[in-house]
């Protein structure tokens, strides 16, 4: 079976969502950045993971890099992800009416770690898609 002029078990092409990812964070942290009045260049930091990411689905975009291109983008991912989880638990403080130090970090940080799971989540479920259509 053939659909739209590949067969029915190509893997899905991932570097399109990689770069819609990183095209995601990229504006997360400029919003982030001057939204706050471009006070401290770490808001930017969803920016400096959103080029990696928007890179590695660039690189991705040609077949012999895409998989190991896919791979660092995971592992970005999960560092993205763990770095920014931390402010989850302030984001809800806040949320909740309590003081926190930088309610707009936690926002932002709260908002990167919630895109990094989802980026990465996407990414091993068609990664083990692709690997168990293979062994067919």
């Amino acid at each position: 079976m053939v659909v739209f002029g590949r067969p029915a078990d190509y893997a899905p092409h991932m570097a399109q969502p990689t770069i819609g990812f990183g095209i995601a964070l990229i504006v997360l942290g400029l919003v982030a950045y001057f939204g706050t009045g471009m006070v401290s260049i770490t808001a930017l930091i969803p920016t400096f993971f959103g080029i990696v990411v928007t890179g590695l689905g660039a690189l991705a975009m040609k077949d012999r890099f895409r998989k190991p291109a896919l791979y660092v983008a995971i592992v970005i991912g999960i560092l993205g992800f763990l770095g920014s989880i931390s402010g989850v638990p302030r984001m809800v403080t806040y949320v909740s009416g309590g003081d926190v130090v930088g309610p707009a970090a936690s926002i932002v940080q709260s908002i990167m770690a919630l895109i990094m799971l989802a980026f990465v989540v996407m990414l091993v479920k068609s990664l083990i898609g692709a690997r168990r259509r293979k062994v067919r």
